[in-house]
Formats: C-alpha cells, sequence, structure tokens
C-alpha cells in the first residue's frame, strides 16, 4: 500500500488488522505469503529473534486466509499480494487456527501445562458453533467439552489441535492451516527451571499429532525465538521436530 506523508510509525502493534484499519504506516512484506504458499512446505518454521516482526507477519498471515476476515478485503488492497489474481481469489477461504506460546513462561511444569491447556480451550471456546453444528458427533461433543473443562488429561491436551482441525474441515469443507507462535517460548523455561524432560514429552506429543499425523492440515507456520543451528539444549528443540517429520 502506498504511504502518505505524516503517516504515523505505531511502535508495538502485532495486530495487522489494527495497523491497517487505524491507517498507521506499514512496509508492504505481503509477497511473503505469496513466497510462502508457493514453497509448498506442510511445515514452516521461521527462527528469529524477538522484535523481529515475526508476529506481526503471523497475523498477516492470518487475516489473508482465514474465513473469519473473508468480509475485509479492503485490508489488502492497494498492497502488493492484492495484485495477483489468484491470491485475490483464496483470501478468505482458509479455517484457521492460531495460537501463541508468547506468555508460558512458567517456573513448574503443572502452571506451564495448565496454561497450554487454557489456550487449548480457549481456542475451542473461539469455535464453540462447531459443537452445535451438523458436523460433529456425540462422541465429537464429548471431546470438545472435555477440552472446555481445561483439566484435560494428556491425550485430550495432545489431540486438541489435531481434532480441531478435524472439526473445522467437516464444517467448512476445506483442510485448516495452523499458525504458532513463539512455540519455544516454554521450551526456554523447562530447560532453565528443570522441568524439560516432562514437558519435552507433553510438547512432542502435541506437536506430532498437530503437524505430522494430521490429515486436515493445509499448512502450518511455526515461529521460534531460538537460534536451533548451535550446539545446544535448543538443537534437542529441532531434533524433537525434526525426528517427528515436522520440518
Amino acid at each position: 500500500m502506498g504511504q502518505k506523508a505524516g503517516r504515523t510509525v505505531a511502535i508495538g502493534i502485532q495486530d495487522f488488522g489494527d495497523l491497517i484499519r487505524k491507517g498507521y504506516f506499514y512496509i508492504d512484506k505481503t509477497d511473503f505469503i505469496r513466497e510462502w504458499w508457493e514453497s509448498g512446505d506442510s511445515v514452516t518454521l521461521i527462527a528469529r529473534p524477538r522484535r523481529f516482526g515475526k508476529t506481526l507477519n503471523m497475523s498477516m498471515v492470518e487475516h489473508f486466509f482465514s474465513v473469519d476476515y473473508a468480509k475485509e478485503e479492503n485490508l489488502f488492497e492497494g498492497l502488493s499480494i492484492w495484485g495477483n489474481e489468484a491470491y485475490r481469489q483464496i483470501r478468505g477461504t482458509y479455517p484457521l487456527i492460531s495460537l501463541s506460546f508468547a506468555g508460558v513462561k512458567e517456573r513448574e511444569y503443572r502452571t506451564a501445562r495448565k496454561k497450554i491447556c487454557q489456550l487449548l480451550a480457549n481456542l475451542y471456546v473461539r469455535y464453540s458453533f462447531l459443537r452445535e453444528s451438523g458436523a460433529l458427533t456425540e462422541t465429537d461433543r464429548a471431546y470438545f467439552d472435555r477440552v472446555l473443562a481445561v483439566d484435560m488429561d494428556d491425550s485430550d491436551a495432545s489431540l486438541a489441535l489435531y481434532q480441531l482441525s478435524n472439526f473445522l474441515c467437516r464444517y467448512y469443507g476445506k483442510k485448516a492451516i495452523i499458525l504458532l507462535d513463539e512455540y519455544d517460548t516454554p521450551m526456554q523455561e523447562a530447560y532453565v527451571d528443570g522441568y524439560w524432560d516432562e514437558f519435552a514429552g507433553f510438547t512432542r506429543n502435541l506437536f506430532n499429532s498437530a503437524f505430522k499425523t494430521n490429515p486436515w492440515m493445509e499448512r502450518a507456520i511455526m515461529t521460534g525465538i531460538t537460534r536451533v543451528s548451535e550446539e545446544s539444549i535448543f538443537s534437542e528443540i529441532m531434533g524433537i521436530c525434526i525426528t517427528h517429520g515436522l520440518f
């Protein structure tokens, strides 16, 4: 989008919709959408330090693809991606799951697990209309309720993203896109505070079901804040993902 003289440069806004709706200065990065989509990768990892613009980029992707923003095509008018007719046709046509682990910075496994379960429950609250739709069976609704209860067991928690993808695919007739921001923030805390083994097992099962063995996922992006190329504990984080075929 062409920038007008005197446009305010807002600091710290991470919501793409807010940035555009309020007319703040925006450097057009929408060609990332085309580059990512045409890469054909099932799961894409973006590892960069904090304050690198990862969350804003994820928000941009969400606003472009999600059916929740289907009526807001004006957000992208005048931006680079809008000049491509093929992408105008797929904008706003995908069910999309978006969550962030950026705030999971707990000092013990119990509270870290509980916070992630709360984030998963929040997703199910957001899509609570699915529960009463004809897309779900009685068994599905019982599972839905267990996740909403927050105190779900490990089995239900590990399948939460997998099952939500399934429910969304059945409802919309289209596979879901999954966005997970700062997947490794709680892993840093787990290592520093000494509950790495427990937490790695929990997240391994969650990632495996959501990103590897998920026939209802179209594409996914995960962002991380750690440099995984170094020989460190965070190379083990990548090891978990690579071993399970995530990247």
